[in-house]
């Protein structure tokens, strides 16, 4: 009889442990806006057709940024596994976007992230990023776009948000992503990177399409979700240009110079 008590009580004991434990966990969640609200308002004041007032920000904007990021770095997976998909999808392109411009403040003035670091690509590969009620730590610009946004989503739409602070780049956009209005942002963002002739031209008269290295690099994704990239590039061209099907394709240079509004900085 006296061992059932004890046990009862040592399990009682227990629940009770993990009760507080769990509420204490919780406590150090972070109950996310999903309009992204703080974001936009960063971007509204400091980016303007894509570029980004770095000396600005830096100067003036800092603590809001900080407040941001702690909250993106705040949200646990409870919270996470209770978000639609789109809900998903924008927090992490959020986070890639603002954490890639904490990146360049951290070591601004710069002429591009390329030079942050010792080797190639050290940049997306440098673990900075706080997400301990996620992913359990430190994690990697690199991390959010292959490891999550493209193994857990297969959307394709996401290489004309994610931003890498260099010219090359997709615009990066004046407001938050969000999930209410995900698609229709993805769309926008898909027509306006296709039809920005500094990154993507079609030639009628040599049947070439001249593309962004972007859809050389992440070519499956494209592949998958129309049959080729001719395919999907003709989703979002002009009309007059829509039979692209048996075009040639050629990739442009990328320009990974800061996308900086103050025209550069060495």
């Amino acid at each position: 009889m006296r061992g059932r008590l004890q046990r009862k009580s040592t399990t009682i004991r227990l629940v009770i442990a993990l009760w507080l434990f769990s509420g204490v966990a919780r406590a150090d969640c972070t109950s996310l806006d999903q309009t992204h609200a703080q974001w936009s308002a960063i971007l509204g004041r400091w980016v303007s057709n894509g570029r980004v007032d770095y000396a600005g920000l830096q100067r003036a904007d800092q603590p809001a940024l900080a407040t941001y990021l702690a909250a993106l770095s705040g949200v646990c997976g409870t919270d996470y596994e209770q978000w639609t998909r789109a809900e998903r999808i924008a927090f992490w392109i959020n986070a890639y976007n603002a954490f890639t411009v904490r990146l360049i403040l951290d070591h601004y003035p710069i002429a591009s992230i390329r030079k942050i670091g010792w080797l190639p690509g050290a940049a997306f590969r440098e673990q900075f990023i706080p997400m301990k009620g996620l992913k359990g730590g430190l994690i990697s610009l690199d991390d959010i776009e292959n490891r999550t946004l493209r193994s857990a989503f297969r959307e394709p739409r996401i290489h004309f948000a994610l931003v890498c602070a260099s010219r090359s780049c997709p615009a990066l956009r004046g407001e938050a992503y969000r999930g209410a209005d995900l698609d229709g942002q993805l769309e926008d963002q898909a027509r306006t990177f296709l039809r920005d002739p500094t990154k993507n031209r079609v030639d009628p008269i040599s049947r070439t399409l001249y593309i962004s290295s972007i859809f050389k690099w992440f070519r499956g994704d494209f592949e998958a979700a129309a049959g080729s990239l001719p395919a999907y590039v003709a989703r979002y061209i002009d009309s007059d240009a829509a039979g692209v099907s048996d075009y040639d394709v050629e990739f442009l240079d990328y320009d990974w110079s800061l996308n900086d509004r103050q025209g550069g900085s060495q």
